[in-house]
């Protein structure tokens, strides 16, 4: 059964489960040097030592295949509104004259390349090939490399609508490592991006040091804050975000006692019909709870402290409230599930509380911001006295000079 507890129990109560980075970068860093070092040789090893595939099946699978038309419809819909929302937050090229003759601006390009890893380990992440390919495609990326251990039917169908031709038939550290230092037939990314188990994460976090990625993810989780609601559906959100694993995380925070009790009980209803019972009910039993706060602002102090994946909230007044969290959910019909699939925002998100300091992956993470200046002589003269005072604080006379030469009629 969910606990339920006081505001004063919850941050000790509630430490994420321990950090097990350590120990899985331990198990990564050979496979990922050795890849890096053998390249195709090695990953084929690894991958029919790790993902029971055989060395001499091809490294590459064509994304072919068709959906049944219910879910073709379903990936349609959902494309489009990812593809909407990305089209809206793709940042944009402008310049404009901040002074007499100082010009700046900003120019936005789409990186060469990208790598996506697309988990097929307990469930076949559709949803994920979605939103990690499409916003690459509106950004404007040319090649896009998609691993994925277990490429389904599904998978390869969905890759295939998605303009994706061939599917990298590989998993785990060692394809994690191939896109990051290219192989003789995987091609070396500029930025890796999807969530993974542990394994993943910790060859993410290692082979960041020489490729861009989004962030290092953990177990997934939501916070609900609630002063009223129906109990039924809080229950099934937070059972929605249990499924994913035994180290995922569901809280609600609620002043109302009665409702902490009601929510509780149903949640013990909905698990006894629950295909997914079994890892869902070790996540709300290990990681979960349900805590009552004295007051709505305090719950939303404790939000904020725990920087949470997904946050649903009751109405649009409280965003103003919300400093960290990946994604907010406003109101009763704003399920975290529509967010996982089909209303548009990214699911790819911060979990551990890394969205304190960044949000979700966007398709400004597959794009780069150039800035862009051009003076007038007059506008060079109003800064002369700025630049050489200060390149002259710091030691740098040649660059006090660029500027005044310019300057020097007689130069």
């Amino acid at each position: 059964m969910i606990r339920i507890i006081s505001e004063t129990e919850a941050l000790t109560v509630l430490n994420r489960p321990e950090d097990r980075m350590d120990e899985a970068l331990r198990i990564v860093a050979p496979i990922v040097n050795d890849v890096r070092l053998r390249g195709d040789e090695a990953l084929r090893e690894f991958r029919q030592r790790f993902d029971l595939v055989a060395c001499d099946e091809p490294l590459y699978v064509d994304a072919t295949g068709e959906l049944d038309d219910e879910l073709q419809q379903a990936v349609l819909q959902a494309s489009n509104n990812i593809q909407s929302f990305s089209e809206s937050q793709l940042a944009t090229s402008w310049t404009r004259e901040f002074s007499e003759g100082r010009s700046l601006g900003q120019v936005i390009r789409p990186l060469d390349s990208v790598g996506v890893y697309v988990p097929a380990g307990r469930y076949p992440l559709i949803s994920t090939l979605l939103m990690a390919v499409i916003p690459a495609r509106v950004a404007g990326v040319r090649n896009i490399v998609v691993a994925c251990p277990q490429p389904s039917r599904e998978i390869l169908a969905v890759a295939k609508l998605l303009g994706v031709q061939q599917v990298l038939h590989a998993g785990g550290a060692q394809a994690i490592a191939a896109m990051a230092y290219g192989t003789e037939s995987v091609n070396r990314v500029q930025r890796i991006v999807g969530p993974g188990n542990v394994y993943v994460a910790a060859a993410k976090k290692m082979v960041s040091q020489d490729v861009a990625i989004d962030f290092v993810a953990g177990p997934s989780e939501i916070v609900i804050i609630a002063a009223q609601g129906n109990a039924r559906w809080i229950a099934a959100d937070m059972l929605a975000q249990a499924e994913h694993d035994i180290d995922a995380r569901a809280m609600l925070l609620t002043t109302d006692k009665h409702l902490a009790l009601r929510v509780q009980a149903e949640i013990a209803i909905q698990l006894s019909t629950l295909p997914t019972a079994r890892v869902a009910e070790r996540a709300i039993v290990e990681n979960s709870a349900i805590v009552v706060c004295q007051s709505t602002e305090s719950a939303f102090e404790l939000a904020n402290v725990i920087a949470p994946e997904h946050l649903s909230v009751e109405q649009m007044g409280d965003v103003v409230r919300v400093n960290n969290a990946g994604s907010i959910f406003v109101g009763r019909y704003s399920t975290e599930a529509a967010g996982d699939y089909a209303s548009g925002p990214n699911h790819v998100l911060p979990t551990s509380g890394v969205a304190a300091v960044r949000g979700g992956l966007s398709v400004n993470d597959f794009v780069k911001v150039i800035t862009v200046q051009e003076l007038s002589k007059t506008a060079l003269s109003t800064l002369e006295s700025s630049v050489t005072v200060l390149a002259r604080a710091e030691g740098l006379e040649a660059h006090a000079r660029s500027v005044e030469m310019r300057n020097d009629e007689s130069a």
